[in-house]
């Protein structure tokens, strides 16, 4: 990787190693007692590094390549552009921009050209079509170009990135303005007009959302406050004058069982959308904290993006614990060739680049390079 690591920044700009700085200073890390960002989150260890470096080497290696129309696609399993998005956004998480003139960059402006292109659109606005990644897609590739908006490598490319926006967003908007059952309302589903809610589904569109409304463009507060009452609604815990202790999210509204996946999920939206003091919040947090993910869990890779992210959200001893548990289950599982295959049956129908993408998307909290995942 050409960009520059956190580490590399510290001795460019002489700081202090964290050997070299007395016990009372790291005593107040995690507080911001000295006013300093703590040592520990300027940078990752030399195997995490090198993990990131690997991952992003596989994935442009199996960048499609030529003058065909799948040129610039990052793709082994088919929804090719929910797929690129979503190594696009792995790209931006360790600091590659499509503007930089070396292999990366080169790559990754390749990709955004690819997911940009006329036929990918519908009228409507739809990104979920072409591909077949439906509403999951469409979300995947909405939030990502929500990231990059003014980071492309060309006017002309922003220019496009602005426009894919304008008309994703509408159909997002006009997706969950669908009639609905109460319970289910400021929800979506798998296809646009959908009439039904799911959570797995719904995060995707509010984090979508959630950044283009950070990223300046007409997003009605109403539309996110309908889909927070969505998250509340998908919540399994019950609340007294205290608050609760522990609580989780379930993939719909009624379910009474939480899953991990859905707790990661509904801890971080919950976050990007500021509700941090929410009882939710704290109460998923710690459910995640009594429930520490194993290598069994279903759709484990997507749930530790969440997980991961959620927790960083959450800080002090939920980031910590974390931190330690992607790093132990995902770094010795990593493959030669820099890639992941989930465990899972379900999810490794996925394709390895959709691990990968989701790994490094993971591994790279720390690096705070992309703005929706910033505190």
């Amino acid at each position: 990787m050409n960009t520059i690591n956190r580490r590399e920044l510290l001795k460019f700009a002489g700081l202090a190693t964290a050997s070299t700085l007395p016990a009372t200073y790291l005593a107040g890390q995690e507080t911001g007692e000295h006013g300093r960002e703590s040592i520990d989150n300027l940078y990752v260890d030399d195997r995490l590094d090198e993990a990131c470096d690997r991952a992003i080497e596989y994935l442009i290696n199996n960048q499609r390549i030529g003058n065909h129309l799948a040129a610039g696609s990052i793709t082994d399993r088919g929804h090719e552009i929910a797929l690129t998005s979503l190594a696009i956004m792995a790209m931006a998480s360790l600091g590659i921009e499509p503007s930089q003139p070396n292999r990366q960059g080169r790559a990754m402006r390749a990709a955004l050209d690819f997911v940009l292109r006329d036929h990918h659109q519908t009228e409507a606005g739809y990104l979920g079509q072409h591909d077949g990644s439906r509403m999951y897609g469409h979300g995947i590739t909405t939030l990502m170009l929500t990231e990059l908006l003014g980071m492309g490598a060309t006017e002309k490319q922003n220019q496009l990135i602005y426009e894919r926006l304008e008309r994703a967003i509408r159909l997002i908007l006009a997706s969950q303005a669908v009639k609905k059952m109460r319970r289910l309302q400021g929800g979506w589903r798998y296809t646009p007009g959908s009439s039904e809610s799911d959570l797995s589904v719904s995060i995707w569109q509010l984090m979508a959302l959630r950044s283009a409304k950070n990223d300046g463009m007409d997003v009605p507060t109403e539309a996110i406050d309908s889909a927070l009452d969505y998250l509340r609604n998908s919540f399994t815990g019950r609340f007294s004058g205290q608050g609760t202790n522990a609580g989780g999210f379930s993939y719909t509204p009624g379910q009474t069982h939480p899953s991990f996946t859905m707790t990661a999920a509904g801890l971080l939206a919950m976050q990007v959308c500021g509700q941090y003091d929410a009882s939710e919040v704290s109460a998923a947090a710690n459910w995640l904290m009594q429930h520490r993910p194993k290598v069994s869990d279903r759709y484990l890779f997507y749930g530790l993006y969440y997980y991961a992210q959620g927790m960083y959200q959450a800080g002090g001893k939920y980031n910590d614990e974390a931190r330690t548990v992607v790093a132990s289950l995902l770094l010795p599982r990593q493959r030669r060739d820099g890639s992941w295959m989930s465990p899972s049956g379900e999810e490794r129908s996925q394709g390895m680049v959709y691990s990968t993408s989701l790994a490094v998307l993971s591994l790279s909290v720390r690096y705070h390079y992309l703005p929706i995942y910033q505190r």
